[in-house]
Parts: C-alpha cells; structure tokens; sequence
C-alpha cells in the first residue's frame, strides 16, 4: 500500500485548471462531428434542455453558479429541512390514503410500515356516519388521522373529534388535520367555499387540540389541471396567504397561531431534481411571507408530498412503480415530513391488497434499507440543485405576484385567469406528449399490448419495403406508434393475412423513390383502407398520411381508431 506524503499537496495540484471557455470549444468540436457548427456559449446552449416556467438545465454547473445561502436545517429560511433534524429521527411519516370504510385494510397498512392514515371522507369516499366503522381497532393517541372531506369537512371533523373523546384520547395526544380547504375545493369544483367553517375548527384546534391543524393547502388541484412547478408554488403560497388573513381576521388568531394551522400538500413526480427543487422552494418562499407577515419564526413549512396522479397511467400501470419511486425518493430527499405513494393501479379504481402493500414498502424500502432518512437535505450543495431551487423560487414567486395582483387565490379563481394560465400550460405540454417529444413509457414508447384494455385488438399492415438494413429503423418507429394507440403491428404474411384495414410502408427514403407508390397500389388493391409512409411527408400517389418523429401522434392514432370502429 503506497502512503501519500503529508505536504499539503492536493490530489489534483498536477491536473492543470480548465476553464470554462476551454470546456466550452472541445464541446464545439464534438457537435461539429455531428453537424452542428456553434461555438462558446451556442455550444453549452445547445445542449441545454428547456423546462416549463422559462427554465433551463444547462448540462455543466460549477461552482460559479452560486444561489443564496440555504441557510440550516430547522432555521430560516427553512431551505434544508423545516426541523433541525429533518427526518433523520425515524424517516417521513408514511401516509396511506384510504377511500373506503375497510377498517381490516386500515389496520394492515399500519401493522406493516403505514404511520399516519388520510382519509377521504364524504362524497366520493367513506360517509362521515361510516368514519367510527372505519377506524374501529385503530389507536387514535399513536396514529395520526388526516381528513379530506371537501364541503362535509365541519361534520367529519366533529365525528372525528367525538371519536378521540369516546376512545378516550386526551386532546393534548390527537394529531393530524382536519383538512379544511375551501379554496381547494372551489378549484376542483366551483362551489363557493364555506371558510366560516375553516375559521371556526382552527380556532378550536388552536385553543384545545395542539396537536391537530384545521387547514390543509392542496396545491394538487393545480398540478392535476396541468399546472407547472412554478404555477403550483405560486398557488400554494396565494391560497396559504389567503387563509393567513381568513385565520387573523375571522378566528381571532394572531400570525403565528395561523402558520400553525396549516399543513401544504405538493405533488412529487417522476423529475426528481424539480421535485427537490419544488420542496426546497417552496419552504424558502413561505418563510418570506412569514418573516414579512412579521413572524420569522413561524415559517417552518410542514408538507405532505402525494406521488403525482397525473403521471400514472392505465395502460402497462407496473411502470407506474417506477415513477411512484423515483418521485418517492425526490420527496424524501427534498425533505417532505409525509410522503403519500399512491397504488400503481391508482389510475384503474380502487386498489387492491398487493398495489397497497407495494405502496407502503416503497418508502419503508427507501427509509429501512437505502438509509434515505439518515442524511438532512442529501441534494443540498449540488450546484444544479442549488441553482434550480433559486431558479424555481424566483418563478414561483412571480407566479404568486401575479395572482395577488388579480386580488388573491379566490379572485383569481373566479375570474377564470387562473383556469386559463392552467390551461395553457397544459396545452403546451399536450402537444409535446401528442408529438411524442416528452416520451411515455408504456404508453407512448415501448407499449407492452398485452396489458391493452380493448376486447378486440385492431392491426394495422407493416409493408416492409427492401432489406433489414433499410426498413428496420422506420418499422420499429412505427411498431412504437401504433402500439401505442392499441394497435397491434403485423409484419408478416402479406396484408390478406394479416387481418388488418390498414398498411404503413417502411423503408429508406431512396427505396420509397424506386418503390412507394407501387406498393401503395398493391396494398390499395389488396383492400387497405388506409395507407401511411412512416418518414417525412412527401408526394407519394396512393399514401394517405405520414408517419414521423414530431408528428401529432394523438391525432394520428385517434383518427385511425375512428376508422377501424374502436372506441376510445
């Protein structure tokens, strides 16, 4: 074993300094090999890639892409952790999220990992007469119950109560939120809110039960709608503001009881760096309205982080175990205090026993055995991190102007400028999953059709045209697009056999020279309905439509499964 003197030399002292302009023309010489004649900053540029909200991911950071000092964990501005120890004492609270009054799936989740229950509770979930059924063998003083009960949420949370007096649960051992949302429930279904009712439980849970919080800030609502980070931020932090001037002026309570009666919901998904960076803002920006509020102190942000629904999908839903735990991990990492993994058959109904236990054992797995817990803020000091969480906050933050300028969260709403800002971003982003620019696995790249949900599979012909060398690369292209839709590729026999309506040609752009329309007539005259060219448009006689990367996939296959009688 060879011992390295004690000189003070440094291990790199003989690798020479490279700067970044250095760094910058040997990427210029790489893209040149590709085609690409840019130079300096074109050539960092072009390697970037561009995220919602006017932000970008350059492909090198370094140390001069500095951002405001996070401060500590527990301390304002709260960046790093919301407690000095953030959740390295016994993990995250794990939180299942029940919808029916199934007290033995209850009991299961918290016999093996679960540590806080969320309830639905109301319409659409466990009737508020149900909820004593639903939490029968259920320790109240050690499980904490968090309620979402939308416009029943006064009544559920007094059939809450009576249960923690019944079961003789001291008010100081009660803990959860009674999950009062007013704006959030007038956001998903343009009911006008009843915050008198939200008014009177946190002045009830601040004068008797400290352990409970009356108001939950869900910014799901936003994300669901097709809301970026930014616009997800910026609609918490209205809404949170919103409820600080409700609670203050309406229950009595000074700033720092309102803070308190808050917990703030965030959706993590599959992009785990803008998860972390969407946490970490998130607590830096509610710590600025506190301190402006005039209670520094009180800004510690408690979150809840629910894997997003929108990124689950119905077709291929084991991939959906994928995502749940990769934006498991960035909640974990972006220091969430509870973390909700929803069923990867989320997006098929009710789950099962096995989706609920796959759920639960993602964060046991990740806190249990990866040690994910044990570190405070593992992504803070990353400089990408750092600089994407300053990015995140400041358009986050003029988000959040914006609709204080319209006269706050619920004027926003009614006036219909949040819906639309929502929708438009939204739009953008359908037309990247239309084109196939923003990929899906298992629905819009490696559709795997055994898991179709359509009784009878429609097929459309593959015509490979010319060797393996020529057509492979179009026809896999092509295999992946109409797979995609549900329908089934056949590449051998010859069209008659095949079953199908439809025919695509696949080959290389000299072949389709030499032999496209020939063989659009032999498909034309053997019955295809429809004839598609998978390459870029041309003037082919006899091809109805083309197939190609950037196309608007959506209509393509919507139009087709029009044609073949398929509902959708």
């Amino acid at each position: 074993m060879t011992v390295l003197p004690d000189d003070g030399l440094e291990l790199a002292a003989e690798f020479p300094d490279v700067s970044h302009e250095q760094w910058q023309r040997l990427v210029a010489g790489v893209l040149r090999k590709s085609g690409k004649d840019v130079e300096g900053a074109q050539a960092e540029q072009a390697l970037s890639t561009a995220l919602e909200d006017g932000l970008r991911t350059r492909p090198l950071y370094t140390a001069r892409d500095c951002a405001p000092e996070p401060g500590f964990p527990g301390f304002a501005p709260f960046v790093r952790a919301s407690r000095p120890e953030g959740s390295t004492l016994g993990g995250w609270d794990v939180r299942q999220r029940h919808t029916t009054a199934d007290s033995g799936g209850l009991l299961a989740d918290l016999e093996n990992g679960v540590t806080s229950l969320w309830l639905t509770v109301g319409d659409g979930g466990i009737p508020v007469a149900s909820l004593g059924r639903a939490l029968d063998g259920v320790h109240l003083d050690l499980a904490p119950v968090v309620l979402d009960a939308g416009p029943e949420v006064e009544p559920a949370a007094q059939a809450l109560l009576r249960l923690y007096e019944e079961r003789g649960v001291a008010k100081g051992a009660a803990r959860g939120n009674l999950g009062a949302d007013p704006l959030g429930h007038e956001a998903r279904t343009g009911q006008a809110p009843d915050v008198a009712s939200a008014a009177r439980l946190a002045r009830l849970c601040a004068d008797q039960y400290p352990g409970l919080r009356a108001l939950t800030v869900d910014a799901l609502p936003y994300h669901e709608a097709g809301g970026s980070a930014a616009q997800e931020l910026g609609c918490s932090l209205a809404t949170g503001v919103a409820y600080l001037r409700d609670l203050t002026e309406k229950a009595g309570l000074s700033v720092e009881q309102a803070c308190a009666q808050l917990e703030f919901r965030y959706a993590a998904t599959a992009d785990q760096f803008l998860t972390i960076a969407k946490l970490r803002a998130a607590r830096r920006l509610w710590a600025r309205i506190a301190e402006v509020c005039g209670a520094p102190d009180a800004g510690a942000q408690l979150q809840h982080v629910v894997t997003s629904p929108v990124m689950m999908s119905r077709r291929d839903p084991w991939v959906n175990m994928l995502r749940t735990t990769i934006a498991t991990l960035a909640a974990g990492a972006g220091g969430a205090d509870s973390v909700t993994v929803l069923p990867f058959d989320h997006a098929l109904g009710l789950p099962d026993a096995f989706a609920r236990r796959i759920a639960r054992n993602t964060s046991t797995i990740l806190i249990e055995e990866s040690h994910l817990s044990r570190v405070i803020d593992p992504a803070g000091g990353a400089w990408y991190v750092e600089r994407l969480t300053d990015e995140l906050a400041h358009a986050g933050w003029e988000f959040f102007q914006r609709i204080e300028r319209l006269g706050g969260q619920a004027a926003a709403l009614r006036s219909g400028r949040l819906g639309e800002d929502l929708a438009a971003t939204w739009h953008r982003r359908s037309s990247r999953l239309a084109e196939r620019r923003e990929p899906v696995t298992g629905v819009s790249e490696f559709p795997h059709l055994a898991d179709c949900l359509l009784y009878s599979r429609p097929r459309v012909y593959l015509a490979t045209i010319g060797p393996a060398a020529a057509h492979t690369a179009r026809a896999t292209f092509a295999s992946n697009l109409f797979q995609a839709g549900g329908v089934e590729p056949v590449t051998e026999g010859t069209f008659e056999q095949s079953g199908a309506t439809e025919a695509c040609l696949c080959s290389s752009d000299a072949l389709y020279a030499e032999q496209a329309e020939t063989v659009a007539e032999e498909l034309r005259s053997a019955g295809a309905s429809q004839v598609f060219l998978a390459g870029r448009p041309g003037r082919y006689a006899g091809v109805d439509s083309y197939v190609f990367a950037g196309c608007d996939a959506v209509a393509v296959l919507s139009a087709a499964l029009d044609r073949m009688g398929v509902s959708r």
